[in-house]
């Protein structure tokens, strides 16, 4: 049996960058370096692009990415030449500014704990660009009014002349007018205290009501006091249902004769 051999019309085509004779259905690529035409193979389009080789029909003016290029464009041939100068990485800006900043505002806080400030316009003081609130002021204490003191007379008769006196200047006689009129004329007793010698008290009573008054001698401006009020005369104690008083039209008290 006679052998026959096999040949193709293809020729062998060997790549110039690793110098293997490629295979079957691998495809070359001609490249241009140093003026001469060079064949590689797809293995080694890196390698020759790296070395600057010039991939043949592209853009003169253009070059393959340079081993050192950068990245996202080839690089032009002078660009390759060129030794390649890497860019400084960017600075880092540390945060010493915030951190004097706070030193700064620790340091005068402590001066103003240790110096107390003295300004001449308390209410303006700015403090960071606005004005400083308004210190709060000492509450001053309203004035009282002067206590009225008067002597008080050691006569009863007298200490009940003067307590009549200080009734018939208070608002109560026109409550008395008032009830005198459709109830009749009181009856009125004017009673020294045994107990406390400025205290008198003032009794005005009709059949169907009554009322109880204080005066204070020692303090007259205290005005007059009630101090009860009834429906019935027997609710009284004997002696302020004897009386040694009346009551004119007015409602004003006046002390029997």
């Amino acid at each position: 049996m006679e052998r026959k051999s096999i040949t193709t019309s293809r020729a062998a085509v060997a790549c110039d960058v690793c110098g293997r004779t490629l295979l079957r259905g691998e495809h070359a690529d001609a490249f241009i370096a140093n003026g001469s035409r060079r064949m590689v193979c797809e293995l080694c389009t890196a390698r020759a692009a790296n070395e600057g080789w010039i991939r043949e029909g592209a853009d003169n003016t253009l070059g393959v990415r340079g081993r050192n290029g950068p990245r996202g464009g080839p690089r032009s041939l002078l660009g390759r030449l060129k030794p390649h100068r890497r860019e400084p990485p960017p600075a880092v800006e540390l945060p010493y500014r915030r951190i004097s900043s706070n030193v700064d505002r620790i340091e005068t806080a402590t001066r103003a704990r240790a110096q107390p400030a003295v300004h001449d316009e308390p209410d303006v003081v700015e403090r960071n660009g606005r004005p400083a609130p308004a210190m709060p002021q000492p509450a001053v204490p309203e004035p009282r009014e002067p206590r009225q003191v008067h002597a008080v007379p050691t006569n009863a008769d007298l200490k009940m002349a003067r307590a009549l006196d200080v009734f018939n200047n208070s608002a109560h006689p026109r409550r008395i007018a008032g009830v005198a009129r459709s109830l009749g004329t009181p009856m009125v007793a004017v009673l020294p205290s045994e107990v406390e010698g400025a205290i008198v008290t003032i009794v005005v009573g009709w059949e169907l009501c009554w009322y109880r008054y204080e005066v204070d001698l020692a303090d007259e401006a205290a005005g007059v006091r009630v101090m009860g009020q009834g429906a019935e005369l027997s609710e009284l104690t004997e002696p302020e249902q004897v009386g040694n008083a009346s009551a004119d039209e007015r409602g004003r008290l006046v002390l029997a004769a």
